[in-house]
């Protein structure tokens, strides 16, 4: 079972997004032109996905094709700090889940949420002098 950046596998990241969009596998399925059967068994970590499955999931699922790569472990991280067309309203780059997290709640309580982690990674970039 591959493990993803955040510490759980593509497939159980890939089903918390499935059902936060709301889809069901049929509608994926019907969506992305891959078979319902393989998209479980992908949520369930007994395949992992190719490049090309990942490309038809991107979309539907609401990421970005170079952020489903990396995640998959096809890519390298990106580099530190703005990614060009990537930047949320304050101009730095969210974490791909905490962006959906994010997204689901109204534009007041995103903004203080990213007002509270902009002041974390300042203490936490003083704590460490730089």
């Amino acid at each position: 079972m591959e493990i993803t950046n955040n510490g759980i596998s593509l497939g159980t990241l890939l089903k918390q997004r499935r059902v936060m969009t709301p889809l069901t596998l049929y509608k994926l399925s019907a969506v992305s032109g891959v078979s319902s059967s393989h998209l479980g068994r992908i949520e369930r970590g007994e395949r992992f996905p190719s490049a090309s499955v990942l490309q038809k999931l991107a979309a539907p699922l609401g990421f970005d094709e170079s952020e489903l790569f990396y995640l998959a472990g096809y890519l390298s991280p990106p580099p530190s700090g703005l990614e060009e067309g990537k930047a949320d309203y304050i101009g730095r780059q969210l974490d791909p889940y905490v962006k959906s997290i994010l997204s689901e709640e109204p534009l007041d309580i995103q903004r203080a949420l990213i007002g509270i982690l902009v002041i974390l990674k300042n203490i936490a970039r003083a704590s460490k002098g730089g």
